[in-house]
């Protein structure tokens, strides 16, 4: 083994032992080293990021200079090795928000580098809402729901919803350039929209008001969770003192039509349960006690069930159809969709 090879090795061994000053120093010696063994050194560091994140405090500093490395395998790798300590220890990641920030800015940066580095910094606000809340990050997050690429905007909707759900305030004056998104073509971004506004909707109900329309629409979604997010943000806005604006009749009829035809299964659970929300809170003289009765529509239940979701929304079907974009996968094939990376 050559040692550049050996570079890769010692850098993992180090931060194993818990040398942290061994550990920066083996981090700084791999700048001169050649790219496939940066890359390599990265990879190596993913399987004790899982196991044991703690071991990476103290050390996101020294990894920084690899997220804008020249070699693009090198970000990325870097990104998810990120994702997965935010996903772990966030606050190990803390020290590195502001160059994550700098990947997910920059335009010309790969598509997939710039939805893992959003990726990182959604985990990291769910624990540090405060670290990633600034005007400039939550621009550069909201303003790619526009244009970029799926990949990408799905990453972008998810930081969103962790932003929400870390603090709700942070997202209450966005209500409506979200909820201008909320018809995406992408199943998953309008998913992580309608949660983000249900976690604002948690705590300031009334600015739902701005997102009538859109999530009007939603509770004729195709996906039955993208319809029970939206008639919990329905009835989040039916208690609350600016409900005038939202149209009662109207709004009694789409919530019934979204929970018809619903089965008994985890799908069909969640949109009636929310759909009731809905109802009790466009009934006239609904209560604080009828609220109370309800699990919907408090920031606890939406962070108690939102992974969750997700993961069913994005494991692939039985039949062998991959639930997030449909494709068509062999019985024994690669553990990640290959058109869109959603977990088989």
């Amino acid at each position: 083994m050559d040692d550049d090879s050996a570079a890769a090795d010692r850098v993992a061994e180090a931060i194993e032992d818990g040398a942290i000053e061994t550990a920066r120093s083996e981090l700084d010696a791999l700048a001169g080293a050649p790219p496939d063994v940066r890359s390599d050194a990265v990879r190596q560091l993913r399987p004790l990021a899982d196991e044991r994140p703690a071991r990476f405090d103290g050390l996101a500093s020294a990894l920084a200079p690899l997220l804008a490395d020249e070699e693009r395998s090198v970000r990325l790798t870097t990104a998810k090795l990120f994702v997965a300590l935010a996903d772990a220890e966030p606050a190990v990641v803390v020290p590195v928000v502001d160059p994550l920030a700098d990947r997910l800015a920059d335009d010309g940066e790969f598509y997939y580098v710039r939805a893992r580095a959003a990726e990182a910094l959604g985990l990291v606000a769910l624990d540090s809402p405060d670290e990633v809340g600034s005007p400039e990050i939550l621009a550069d997050l909201r303003v790619g729901l526009a244009f970029d690429e799926p990949e990408v905007k799905e990453k972008l909707a998810k930081a969103i919803e962790c932003v929400a759900l870390g603090d709700p305030d942070r997202l209450s004056h966005q209500v409506e350039r979200l909820a201008e998104h909320l018809d995406d073509d992408g199943e998953l971004v309008r998913y992580h929209l309608c949660t983000a506004l249900v976690a604002v909707g948690a705590t300031h109900p009334g600015k739902l008001a701005e997102a009538v329309d859109p999530l009007g629409q939603r509770l004729a979604d195709a996906n039955p969770y993208v319809r029970g997010r939206a008639a919990e943000a329905v009835g989040q806005l039916a208690r609350s003192d600016t409900e005038a604006s939202l149209p009662r009749s109207a709004f009694g009829d789409l919530v019934a039509e979204a929970d018809d035809d619903v089965g008994d299964d985890e799908e069909g659970a969640f949109v009636a349960e929310r759909a009731a929300f809905a109802r009790a809170g466009l009934a006239d003289g609904a209560s604080e006690a009828d609220t109370e009765l309800h699990s919907a529509g408090s920031l606890d239940s939406v962070r108690a069930s939102t992974e969750r979701l997700v993961e069913a929304m994005s494991t692939p079907d039985a039949d062998g159809e991959c639930s997030h974009c449909g494709l068509e996968l062999p019985e024994q094939g690669p553990p990640m969709c290959p058109r869109c990376g959603a977990p088989r």
